[in-house]
């Protein structure tokens, strides 16, 4: 990729990064090919970096930062400051006469810090900080307009004005003002009064219309007691209906007289759900359908409202009703019905019809939208306002981040900690300075076991188990001898504050070519221990038992149950223990023969050639392990580390033997220290050992003699 632009690369983590040192670099970054970035995206929490500066960063809100935003925010920094420069410097402060004003967005800023500083009562100052913009809100606060498009109630001084709104959110809801305060924007005051006017115009339709409010304004009293029966007096006309067609089907659709004996031993009532199951009244061929004698009991009061509210203002006063009769009703409380249902869905009818004529009727609607489109009338002036701030935290923040991002230069220079170094876990001896924050411990691990480093997962807390984190910390200097779960430590955060942590998981990779080139002899070890103990404990039982067995045969235990027959002993095979003690005796042959031929092999040499063997000896023991711990050590990466957290790693950053030994540091005395070798508790030498050295001696003689070794 052709570039104007001459870069700096430096080595480090075994790839090139790039090397940037003034604002030319930072305004350059467009034209470096992304591939030669070291991370595309990062979180934009569970980092050690300012998360408002982060949040402005990321434009599209997806808490992730990616290589795009940044080349933004510095093309937008850059473009507002007369010296690019000024980026590299991380300061926190800005002259006035360092703001490029010959944009219009420059100078809408440079007289928003004028108006900052004039609000602070410092109107001569020539500068402008952060510390200055820690009461922005309580500036944006102030102004009578904000730019946020809300009105609230409190700011409307006319009382109908002010009730309108207030009607606004009990109807509608609210969105909170940058003041705290809650009002109505404009997609609330266009649903409102569009509402009003749909409810009004329904409304209307139905009050000018006899047909539909025939009994005027009882009707929609006289429907609900009308639908309260409808489908009872239905089915009892129907049935009716039924017993014309064929008599026979009178009396059982009246129900039969053993319906009736069910309810002979229990205590009835007019509200019991079984009775009001039976029809109006008993089914007859083309019967009317009585209205007051002759009613099912628990329809009594429904009827009465009928015949009150319905029957007697349309039909006058009348003791049945016939079929015909029935469906003029019908038909009258159709067109209420269908006027029912043509109600527009909205939340304005709570506020009864004279009230929304009124509102209606005044310019509400016409004032409201005025203070809206005033209120945003200023939004560009305030946002000014928040961009002084934005161009506050990119000049303090954005060289910081970019060596955290575009090189990972923090990281591999060990002048400052890298973004992602949360703080440093002390355990066992040791310093770990790579922790990383972590979520999900189980996640995290299935994908950072690729990264060849020895990673402790911690559960850290603090204040009583009130506050709890949990971290992932790289071991790259030392052993893992005491590294289990289970095992406390201490963490400290970058603040300084101090965590108890307790190991959760280990990710168990080699850590360095000590413990490598140590690793066969301890585990040699721990086999002859765990023999020995095996052993140990195997005659210990033994004894038990033998003692056990004797205090019993003497009387002295308790009784207990006799023990079941055992089958008798086999006889004696002297032929097949005579093959064991051959085999035996082959066997400590060949040991003894190996043993014989490596001390004469060792005698054979000259006395400067043996500790040459030795040492050969050794390296042929540990030599394969280092040299596959090697291999490890080498290729070890901290970009699985990272991705497991999010990150966009976009190179191979590795962790070689040199630079992990960097990241952990070992116990050690200080410079100039005294140190007395003197332990009262040491434990006194035994003599036992030199007694062993010399049977072992002797028995190597005895075998170099029987074979040959001395001339014999």
């Amino acid at each position: 990729m052709s570039t104007t632009h001459t870069w700096n690369f430096f080595r480090a983590g075994g790839f090139d990064q790039v090397q940037l040192d003034n604002g030319a670099d930072l305004l350059a970054l467009k034209e470096l090919d992304q591939k030669l970035w070291v991370a595309l995206s990062c979180p934009t929490r569970g980092v050690e970096f300012d998360t408002k500066t982060l949040d402005m960063i990321d434009s599209d809100a997806d808490k992730y930062v990616r290589a795009n935003e940044v080349l933004a925010a510095i093309d937008w920094a850059g473009g507002l400051l007369k010296n690019p420069d000024l980026l590299v410097q991380g300061s926190d402060k800005l002259a006035l006469s360092d703001i490029n004003d010959g944009s219009a967005e420059g100078k809408h800023i440079l007289a928003s810090a004028r108006h900052i500083l004039k609000s602070l009562d410092k109107p001569n100052a020539t500068e402008i900080s952060l510390a200055d913009m820690d009461d922005i809100e309580k500036i944006v606060v102030a102004l009578e307009f904000n730019g946020d498009g809300v009105v609230t109630a409190k700011q409307i001084p006319n009382e109908n004005l002010r009730s309108s709104v207030v009607d606004a959110m009990t109807c509608l809801g609210s969105v909170a003002d940058l003041s705290g305060e809650m009002g109505i924007n404009q997609d609330i005051s266009d649903k409102f009064f569009g509402e009003l006017a749909a409810y009004s115009e329904w409304h209307a339709k139905g009050t000018g219309d006899n047909a539909i409010l025939f009994l005027g304004e009882s009707t929609a009293a006289a429907a609900e007691a009308f639908n309260a029966v409808k489908d009872k007096v239905e089915d009892y006309f129907t049935r009716c209906h039924l017993a014309a067609y064929d008599a026979r089907a009178a009396e059982p659709l009246s129900r039969s007289a053993g319906d009736y004996s069910e309810f002979a031993g229990k205590s009835l009532s007019a509200n019991s759900e079984e009775i009001a199951n039976f029809p109006l009244a008993t089914i007859e061929a083309n019967k009317p359908l009585p209205l007051v004698a002759g009613i099912n009991p628990t329809w009594h009061a429904k009827m009465a409202a009928l015949q009150d509210q319905i029957v007697a203002p349309v039909l006058g006063k009348k003791n049945e009703l016939t079929s015909a009769e029935w469906n003029a009703l019908c038909a009258k409380f159709s067109a209420f019905a269908n006027w029912q249902g043509a109600k527009p869905v909205n939340s304005v009818e709570q506020l009864g019809n004279d009230r929304v004529k009124a509102i209606l009727a005044s310019d509400h609607q016409l004032d409201v939208n005025a203070l809206i489109t005033k209120d945003k009338g200023v939004e560009e002036e305030v946002q000014a306002i928040r961009s002084v701030e934005k161009l506050l935290r990119y000049n303090r923040d954005l060289f910081s981040l970019v060596n955290n991002f575009v090189s990972f230069r923090n990281f591999y220079t060990g002048k400052a900690k890298a973004i992602f170094q949360v703080g440093t876990l002390f355990l066992d001896g040791r310093s770990c300075e790579l922790c990383v924050k972590v979520d999900d411990v189980g996640k995290h691990a299935g994908f950072a076991n690729s990264s060849g480093v020895c990673l402790v997962y911690c559960e850290c807390t603090r204040n009583e188990g009130k506050e709890k984190l949990t971290i992932a910390a790289a071991f790259t200097a030392g052993d893992a001898d005491f590294l289990m779960v289970g095992r406390n430590g201490v963490f400290y955060d970058r603040q300084g504050q101090d965590w108890n942590a307790n190991i959760v998981r280990i990710i168990d990779h080699p850590i360095s070519i000590r413990q490598a080139f140590w690793s066969p002899y301890k585990k040699l070890t721990k086999m002859i221990s765990d023999q020995l103990q095996k052993l140990a404990a195997s005659k210990s039982d033994a004894v038990d038992g033998k003692l056990a067995s004797a205090a019993t045969e003497h009387g002295t235990a308790i009784a207990a149950p006799a023990p079941a027959p055992t089958a008798p002993k086999p006889p004696f095979d002297v032929g097949k223990f005579a093959g064991i003690f051959a085999a035996i005796g082959l066997a400590i042959g060949a040991i003894g023969g190996i043993l014989a031929a490596v001390v004469g092999g060792v005698l054979s040499l000259k006395a400067w050639q043996m500790p040459l063997a030795l040492v050969g000896l050794m390296l042929m023991i540990s030599g394969p392990a280092m040299i596959l711990a090697w291999f490890k050590l080498k290729n070890r990466n901290l970009a699985p580390i990272l991705d497991a957290n999010g990150w966009a790693i976009n190179a191979r950053a590795k962790i070689n033997i040199p630079f992990g030994t960097s990241l952990t540091g070992l116990a050690s005395l200080p410079a100039g220290a005294h140190r007395s070798l003197v332990d009262p508790f040491a434990e006194k030498k035994s003599t036992w050992p030199y007694y062993v050295i010399l049977f072992a001696g002797i028995c190597a003689g005895v075998g170099l003699w029987y074979a040959g070794a001395f001339g014999h």
